[in-house]
């Protein structure tokens, strides 16, 4: 029961039943001093409103103690507890602006099982020499792993990251779906208007779990060790250059653990041609490996004997082709200089 309600009962039971103060208050276990209590509005508060009044107009974004510190410059010594109510009895209160949260449903990294079926797209920091700030953008196929662009610069526009974008599907056309983070440069209206013109889904990972992309952030930490933290950059066109060399070495050179130690081009090149599954492993596929034995050749109808080779993909509009003619059931093609047994009816390319 709050005082102001003991108080009310106290003084129906000395009128109900003519008890004294001291035993009313023993009944209702209520200091005598509480229920003699009587407030007393100080005349001196409206002398304190208008002070604070005064103060307020000339500094409207300061709060109450603030303005608690203004008046004891001036002399007054005024309790913070009573500079508050008055405070707030005068309509004084600022009006905070709530933060606002963005909120995203958490989307998990998903096997995919072709190229160009989802992009990661995220940014790296580093500095020149002469300590300006620079901006690399990277854009790596969730797939065949391949670093699609490495772009640096001191600052991007989403323009700007669109224009690269545009860039990179003009060779291998446009991916399913883009995976991000929730920069200024991913969120603004150009960006989501250029992917919904173009078709392409946007996976905007929830704030605060970077391991929504993992891939990305895998390849941020390759980048890092091998490129950024071991080179000094002098200009920005240092960068680009320096950049741009360990990226071409990427693709090409280094061997990729969750690609079986192949590179992502020699990866890609056999994906393109449906040698390999999401798994990315032999056992996933229909070819057995067999690196004891020479090729078999093939015959055609027309009796003509060819050998299975392996083409570029580019040769054939990034595309494989179905074996023409006749062939026995069995035969064999080489891939990076392993021999494999292909079943009939193999999508295969030749030379």
């Amino acid at each position: 029961m709050e005082l102001v309600d003991q108080r009310s009962e106290a003084s129906w039971l000395r009128m109900e039943y003519a008890a004294s103060e001291r035993r009313v208050c023993g009944l209702l276990t209520m200091a005598v001093a509480s229920y003699r209590y009587q407030f007393t509005r100080r005349d001196s508060d409206e002398e304190l409103r208008v002070r604070l009044v005064e103060l307020a107009s000339e500094k409207p974004r300061f709060g109450y103690r603030r303005l608690q510190v203004l008046l004891w410059r001036r002399g007054e010594r005024v309790n913070h507890k009573r500079v508050h109510r008055v405070y707030r009895e005068a309509g004084l209160m600022l009006r905070r602006k709530k933060r606002k949260h963005c909120v995203r449903e958490g989307k998990p990294l998903q096997a995919r099982t072709a190229a160009n079926q989802e992009w990661a797209l995220d940014f790296v920091h580093d500095a020149v020499e002469c300590g300006r700030a620079i901006r690399v953008l990277s854009v790596v196929d969730a797939f065949t792993r391949e670093c699609l662009a490495l772009e640096v610069d001191t600052s991007f526009a989403s323009r700007r990251v669109t224009r690269v974008l545009d860039e990179i599907m003009a060779e291998r056309g446009k991916p399913a779906a883009i995976r991000c983070d929730n920069g200024p440069e991913f969120t603004s209206r150009h960006f989501l208007a250029w992917a919904v013109e173009r078709g392409i889904e946007l996976i905007h990972i929830q704030p605060g779990k970077p391991t929504q992309n993992g891939r990305i952030e895998s390849f941020h930490g390759r980048l890092r060790e091998e490129c950024l933290q071991v080179s000094w950059f002098q200009n920005l066109f240092d960068a680009k250059s320096k950049t741009a060399v360990w990226q071409k070495d990427y693709n090409e050179q280094r061997p990729h653990s969750s690609l079986g130690y192949q590179t992502p081009k020699e990866f890609a090149a056999a994906q393109a041609v449906g040698f390999y599954t999401a798994e990315r492993g032999a056992r996933d596929s229909n070819a057995v490996p067999c690196p004891s034995r020479s090729p078999i050749p093939a015959q055609t109808g027309e009796g003509a004997v060819e050998f299975c080779r392996i083409r570029k993909c580019a040769e054939n509009g990034g595309r494989s082709i179905q074996c023409p003619g006749r062939y026995s059931r069995w035969f064999q093609v080489i891939i990076s200089g392993r021999f494999w047994v292909i079943a009939e009816g193999q999508r295969l390319q030749f030379d």
